[in-house]
């Protein structure tokens, strides 16, 4: 349906931000389920983003999602930043409360474990050590996730070895980090492989990481979705490891802002894999 003078209607923040699928994401919700609403591209300038920010109420938007480079700076702009946010340091939601206060979520960590759930419904964090390969803006998002969902030991792998200290060193818990090198050895007795890198990404070099060590029923995923399936998922595959892919991770991030924004719990189902994917 085409939205109403009375629409509800939120956004995306990102520079550039053409590339971003959110819009078609939620669109097919608000086709799927008949909302008058809308959810558009708004591309903000790294030197706009906290005035941009500062307008959703009067402009009577909903909220935003926030994209790259606009996590972190958009911290500095919000009124309200929810802990688990806090603790990542970076905001991809944020939702104008009745009273125009703005309030910053993180959602990223919530959409790899809905992902993983699904993908993997036998998947429990307490069943044994993580090794989560990468130290970026995403990896934050997991290693908090994994740890809050029980995960008795989390091995950190990142090729800047100073970075991953930094980021062990601020989250702290389960998180041990080990040196880059050691990625084939750090696989033994896992119960879970994340890989956060770029590597294995379309025009990217694939992981370099041999399995050897990984035992037979470890899940292995990938937050690159473009190709769907990696080499590493492919090789974790062919050896009889259950694996998971990346796309489920941007969907079900997606699910918790839509329903502050629309009032309808949205779900993840094959048509709208489907109907994301003819763009990947």
């Amino acid at each position: 349906m085409l939205p109403s003078g009375k629409a509800l209607v939120a956004g995306v923040m990102g520079w550039p931000v053409g590339h971003s699928r959110s819009p078609r994401l939620h669109g097919f919700w608000l086709r799927e389920y008949g909302i008058d609403g809308a959810y558009v591209p708004l591309a903000v300038p790294p030197d706009r983003i906290e005035q941009a920010v500062r307008a959703l109420p009067a402009l009577g938007l909903r909220g935003a999602n926030v994209t790259i480079p606009h996590k972190e700076a958009v911290v500095a702009a919000l009124d309200r930043v929810e802990p688990a946010a806090r603790r990542i340091g970076a905001v991809n939601t944020i939702v104008v409360l009745p009273d125009g206060t703005l309030e910053g979520r993180n959602t990223d960590g919530f959409g790899f474990i809905e992902n993983l759930r699904a993908g993997a419904p036998g998947w429990r964090a307490v069943a044994g050590p993580a090794v989560v390969l990468g130290a970026g803006g995403a990896a934050r998002a997991i290693l908090v996730a994994l740890a809050d969902a029980g995960a008795p030991e989390i091995r950190l792998l990142n090729r800047t070895a100073d970075r991953a200290d930094r980021l062990a060193d601020e989250l702290g818990g389960p998180v041990r980090v080990l040196p880059w090198e050691a990625r084939p050895a750090a696989l033994d007795g896992a119960a879970l492989v994340v890989n956060t890198t770029s590597q294995g990404m379309a025009g990217h070099p694939p992981l370099d990481i041999g399995l050897g060590a990984l035992p037979p029923d470890a899940v292995v995923t990938d937050i690159v979705y473009t190709p769907l399936e990696t080499p590493l998922l492919a090789a974790a595959r062919a050896r009889g490891n259950p694996v998971v892919d990346g796309l489920g991770m941007l969907l079900h991030q997606a699910r918790p802002g839509f329903e502050a924004w629309f009032g309808r719990r949205p779900e993840v189902t094959p048509a709208l894999r489907a109907f994301v994917l003819e763009t990947t």
